[in-house]
């Protein structure tokens, strides 16, 4: 894909060994994933081969260490993916969620003994994994969840529903965030570790039917008195869930911003490449002025976005990210993201409202972004906590 922003390489992308990585990632995109990403969507997900197909690649916890069968990267790795994804139209795969939201709470917060267990076969894709938060009765507001994990003798007892899980239907590793004492509000919250494949009472609901994102399989979770051993806790003691979710959830944020930038490329990309080869009126739809004028503030307001994208990027790799800057990140680049997609859409016509168009399924596709991962106007009301 032609880099249509022009925007200089960013100081984290100059290293040459993400030069190539970039390069090696995107050969395998498009080479062995694109063409599936068609049967994906009707399938509803995308198959466990896949992943595993993945991890041969390297691909899998690219940024955890070697010691447990990580590649021994850094978030730059990561980035890469994320970006990639979106620039080949890989739509649905839950490799970022995989590598760069849920393992790093494993990688940060678990105890030796879970590091050595359970991160070398998530890099291999052994264990796919997914993080529940959401419950039918709360989103943003992570407080107020009801799934409570009571201590029973050696272990726990996990009762609760969650839902719009990503990975929902695929996952067999699961950190389900939940009240280890109910009478403490957030200082209550603890997460758990539920191995599926090892327990009873687990029941995964349907994969739920999106206007977007089809390849996605997003799921209701039933936990009905599941029984984990104590070391399902996360952490060295309960009550360190809601921490550990303020101290992570700055990166999860910002990845949905730099999912939005190669979105934004790509939909730039298309369109540009459209509106130059159909025929109007005597000439081609870039011919008009409108047209013009269109796209010219289209990658004006890519090329900022890429730049702050760009700049909290080098601020996370650096550990500065705060949760502010990446609520902005997050609700401005989604929010743009939505804009410009719209605005490229219409350039394409009627085609551009066909499922079978591009343009017409990054529409779709991009529409979520403003709403998971903390809706736009609770980052905004983060935000506003530092005026």
């Amino acid at each position: 894909m032609s880099d249509v922003l022009n925007v200089p390489p960013a100081q984290w992308r100059q290293d040459e060994e993400i030069k190539i990585f970039d390069d090696a990632v995107s050969q395998f995109f498009e080479k062995e994933l694109k063409p599936q990403v068609e049967g994906w969507r009707e399938a509803g997900m995308v198959p466990r081969e896949v992943w595993k197909q993945a991890g041969e690649q390297g691909l899998l916890l690219v940024s955890a260490p070697e010691e447990y069968g990580g590649a021994g990267g850094d978030f730059r790795h990561d980035a890469v993916i994320i970006e990639q994804l979106e620039k080949q139209g890989i739509a649905g795969f839950g490799i970022g969620l995989h590598n760069a939201i849920v393992a790093p709470y494993i990688i940060s917060y678990g105890s030796e003994e879970q590091k050595q267990r359970l991160l070398p076969k998530l890099a291999t894709g052994e264990l796919v994994c997914a993080i529940a938060m959401t419950e039918p009765g709360t989103g943003s507001d992570l407080q107020n969840i009801k799934t409570t994990a009571k201590k029973d003798g050696n272990g726990y007892v996990i009762n609760g529903s969650k839902t719009f899980i990503t990975n929902g239907q695929t996952a067999n590793l699961i950190l389900v965030c939940a009240k280890t004492d109910p009478s403490k509000g957030a200082k209550g919250i603890s997460i758990m570790m539920v191995e599926t494949d090892e327990v009873e009472g687990f029941e995964r609901g349907r994969n739920l039917k999106k206007i977007g994102q089809p390849a996605a399989d997003t799921s209701e979770l039933f936990f009905n008195d599941v029984k984990v051993p104590a070391s399902a806790l996360l952490g060295p003691e309960e009550g360190q869930g809601f921490i550990q979710l303020m101290q992570k959830l700055p990166q999860e944020r910002h990845i949905i911003g730099i999912q939005g930038i190669g979105m934004i490329e790509r939909a730039i990309n298309e369109t540009v490449a459209y509106v130059k080869q159909r025929k109007a009126f005597g000439g081609t739809i870039f011919d008009f002025q409108n047209t013009q004028f269109k796209l010219a503030e289209c990658k004006t307001e890519a090329t900022v976005a890429k730049v702050f994208a760009d700049h909290c990027t080098e601020l996370l790799l650096k550990g500065e990210l705060d949760a502010a800057t990446a609520s902005m990140s997050k609700y401005w680049i989604s929010d743009l993201q939505c804009k410009i997609i719209d605005e490229c859409l219409q350039l394409h016509g009627g085609w551009g409202y066909m499922d079978e168009y591009p343009i017409g399924q990054m529409y779709q596709d991009a529409r979520v972004q403003r709403i998971y991962g903390g809706a736009n106007e609770v980052m905004k009301m983060l935000i506003a906590r530092t005026l």
